[in-house]
């Protein structure tokens, strides 16, 4: 199977399992959004989603969140880990959504990867899952997918996104970030050695 093969079939087995896929962090908007994405980092989905409701409830939008202290939010976020980076991040970067964006999160990788706590996957991820623009964040997972499947070299994420948008179609880019983390994370026995491309 050559890599045009390959990528083929990878688009439609993972369409044929997973045709719709729920985001896996629970937000109603894109600012809640960014902030459950930031809370990931080093700490797992569910952890997350147990966490956010608390601070949501406290503080859903940069207005009320930067009416908090820093020690407060991390307080409620300490089981996430990295509590006290995160904590700044997310009171540093809600002052910048409202001082230079109105209070609205920004809609492109400059912006947003100039905020506190805010690197390329998780400006990746809220393109994406936010607004829709067509993005292809890499995480471990699809970095250890991409190399096994030989669609990359597996030196480090940034050859691996690129790899991935230059061989992915960029109109399912969105999707295919969702259905990978989805066959690793939840996906059946079979269905992951469907891909094993032995």
């Amino acid at each position: 199977m050559n890599k045009e093969e390959k990528v083929n079939f990878i688009i439609n087995k993972l369409e044929e399992f997973y045709p719709q896929i729920p985001i896996p962090l629970d937000h109603k908007d894109p600012y809640t959004l960014l902030i459950a994405v930031l809370m990931s980092a080093q700490s797992t989905d569910v952890r997350v989603n147990q966490i956010t409701p608390l601070l949501f409830k406290r503080a859903d939008n940069p207005y009320d969140m930067i009416r908090m202290s820093i020690d407060e939010i991390r307080e409620i976020i300490k089981p996430v880990g990295l509590s006290p980076m995160k904590a700044k991040g997310i009171h540093g970067l809600s002052h910048m959504i409202i001082d230079l964006h109105d209070g609205k999160v920004p809609q492109t990788y400059e912006e947003l990867e100039a905020m506190p706590a805010v690197g390329h996957k998780t400006a990746a991820v809220v393109l994406s899952q936010a607004f829709g623009i067509p993005a292809f964040p890499v995480d471990t997972h699809i970095h250890r997918l991409m190399y096994r499947w030989n669609l990359t070299n597996g030196k480090n994420v940034v050859q691996t996104e690129k790899d991935a948008k230059r061989l992915f179609p960029e109109e399912k880019w969105n999707d295919l970030h969702l259905q990978i983390i989805w066959l690793v994370r939840y996906g059946l026995q079979w269905q992951v050695r469907v891909f094993s491309f032995s």
